[in-house]
């Protein structure tokens, strides 16, 4: 199949993937307002109850160890509090709607959620430092979804994306976004806008996720979410928490750095501050798949 041939099939075929819960758009729209709370939030997730469900069961996992048993979304939201329980629903909504897709030895799904939970947690830690007028609670979603694209190229296009997974490990011709582009006519950050916009995602979400592998970063989109992208996606590669289908890390961009104010020297503590995510990398993976 020819790469412009292929692109229109993805485009097709992302239609056949399950629809994901309505909910969780409705809950990135309201997470970051500031009328929301407890009581508003666990209704709102009530609206499903196949999630609310889950949400439940994750609750009262070992990683909580909640004193007792929580019974209802009314109790375990004001434990959890706001920003975990909208984690939880987003993380919960999109692992159940995508497959599990393993291409071995090169890619498998559980490292591809283990790296996007490390990239999302690291996310979380670098942005709590910066000052910024607003709240950075969209970095976690952008960080838990930024490699969903390598999931739909696994899922329905294997044999294309085992050659390029093959040509990138063994061969170690380009960056692997770099490989799907030359072999498929697209890349993995494209594919992701096209699912993430049909799961109405917003702008502010997708935007950094389409442009992370970009030389430049776009008019309109947040060049400072792209950067801390970027810096937590090789954190997460250099620190083997999960495995998303890059033998070696990625280079830091040195302008990067200089937009988030870092200096060259900083890398150790980043990388310090990255390692502080593992444990709960682990947990939180155990949780949501206990």
């Amino acid at each position: 199949m020819e790469p412009d041939d292929l692109r229109s099939a993805i485009y097709s075929r992302i239609d056949e993937l399950p629809t994901l819960s309505l909910v969780v758009p409705r809950i990135l729209r309201v997470v970051e307002d500031p009328g929301v709370n407890a009581a508003s939030l666990a209704e709102l997730i009530s609206g499903d109850p196949a999630l609310a469900a889950k949400m439940l069961k994750v609750a009262n996992s070992t990683y909580y160890g909640f004193s007792r048993q929580v019974d209802t979304l009314r109790q375990a939201v004001p434990l959890l509090g706001l920003n975990m329980t909208r984690s939880l629903a987003v993380s919960i909504g999109v692992m159940s709607s995508l497959p599990a897709e393993d291409l071995r030895p090169y890619f498998s799904a559980q490292g591809l959620w283990k790296h996007s939970l490390g990239v999302a947690l690291i996310l979380e830690e670098l942005g709590r430092g910066l000052p910024e007028a607003g709240s950075g609670e969209h970095r976690f979603v952008m960080g838990l979804v930024h490699d969903v694209g390598k999931i739909v190229l696994a899922h329905f296009f294997e044999d294309s994306f085992r050659a390029v997974l093959r040509s990138r490990t063994e061969e170690k011709r380009n960056k692997l976004h770099e490989t799907e582009r030359e072999v498929l006519g697209t890349d993995h950050c494209e594919v992701a806008s096209m699912l993430l916009g049909r799961w109405r995602f917003p702008e502010r979400i997708v935007g950094p996720i389409r442009a992370h592998h970009e030389p430049e970063t776009p008019e309109g989109v947040e060049a400072r979410d792209v950067a801390l992208l970027r810096v937590a996606n090789v954190l997460a590669q250099e620190l083997r928490l999960g495995e998303e289908g890059n033998p070696d890390p990625n280079p830091l961009r040195p302008g990067d750095l200089e937009l988030l104010e870092l200096g060259p020297g900083a890398r150790e503590e980043l990388r310090r501050r990255g390692e502080g995510v593992r444990d709960e990398v682990d947990s939180f993976f155990a949780a949501l798949h206990g």
